[in-house]
């Protein structure tokens, strides 16, 4: 199979559409070349030769009637391909994905990262120094350098498999605590509280899955010497709460702490009212309880 784009300086949508594919591809016979002859004869090409057209493999975006995002966002290759390619590209970016979470990861992936690109290559947003398109085009050779631009084209679409194969393994990281943390609601006697077995993202599951009624969410530490408590937000980001933790607790610790909150191993509440942990699962499950009755 021969694939080909342009030949020349290059940015970080073809370097990463080149990435991409040789992922979902496999091996092929990658030409950059601006020979129109060349070009013809390909299977697929991307950023260069004029054309749009998924049917014959053309996946340029150089022309007035450029392709768009549903958003209105013009396409750069690597859009195209990873919109194309990029599920088939995900069992080798990111090993031992389940077949569920494939369009999960895909959308996290081309909403996070992709499209950054796509705004980037085709000025609707600015970047900025430490922008990856400015990253990718540093590798472009130096004008006293004796490497070659196809050369150089490797090395960085070496660099841009790096960044793609960390993009999409904390992804699907992402995806699988998703999958826990609805897990952890379904199994909890209470819609008011979850208790996790590990700490793990689950703000995302919360307003994805569309936990309205949960207040707390419990989970150990990192050397499982203690648990937290942890208010939920009333929105993405938010640093409020839906339900604080009690006056009383706050900014207590250890045995002052305990005899506030009527148990026998607490660790401390936070001045903020927003996390507060125990040594043990049950007195920190209790916490939680006693913070909704003191809600109420």
């Amino acid at each position: 199979m021969k694939v080909v784009t342009h030949s020349g300086t290059f940015h970080a949508d073809d370097v990463f559409a080149f990435a991409i594919l040789r992922e979902a591809l496999g091996a092929f016979n990658f030409v950059r070349t601006r020979d129109m002859a060349e070009i013809e004869a390909a299977a697929l090409v991307f950023d260069v030769g004029g054309e749009y057209d998924v049917s014959r493999g053309r996946y340029d975006h150089h022309m007035r009637d450029l392709p768009r995002r549903q958003d209105g966002t013009p396409y750069s290759s690597v859009g195209l391909i990873w919109r194309d390619f990029g599920r088939s590209a995900l069992p080798r970016l990111a090993p031992g994905i389940d077949e569920d979470m494939l369009d999960s990861v895909w959308q996290d992936i081309d909403t996070n990262f992709i499209l950054a690109i796509d705004q980037a290559d085709n000025g609707v947003a600015t970047a900025g120094q430490t922008h990856l398109a400015l990253l990718i085009e540093a590798f472009n050779p130096a004008w006293d350098s004796e490497q070659s631009y196809d050369s150089a084209f490797l090395d960085a679409a070496d660099f841009a498999k790096g960044i793609l194969l960390r993009a999409c393994s904390q992804a699907h990281a992402e995806a699988r605590a998703l999958s826990l943390v609805l897990a952890a609601a379904r199994r909890s006697r209470d819609p008011r509280i979850i208790v996790l077995d590990g700490k793990l993202p689950w703000e995302k599951a919360v307003f994805e899955g569309q936990l309205h009624d949960l207040l707390f969410v419990i989970y150990p530490n990192e050397d499982s010497t203690a648990w937290y408590c942890r208010t939920i937000p009333p929105e993405p980001g938010s640093f409020g709460q839906r339900l604080s933790l009690p006056e009383s607790w706050r900014g207590l610790q250890e045995e002052e702490f305990s005899r506030a909150a009527g148990i026998g191993d607490g660790v401390f509440c936070h001045p903020s009212g927003f996390i507060c942990g125990a040594r043990s699962l049950e007195s920190t499950v209790l916490l939680a309880e006693k913070a909704i009755r003191a809600g109420e």
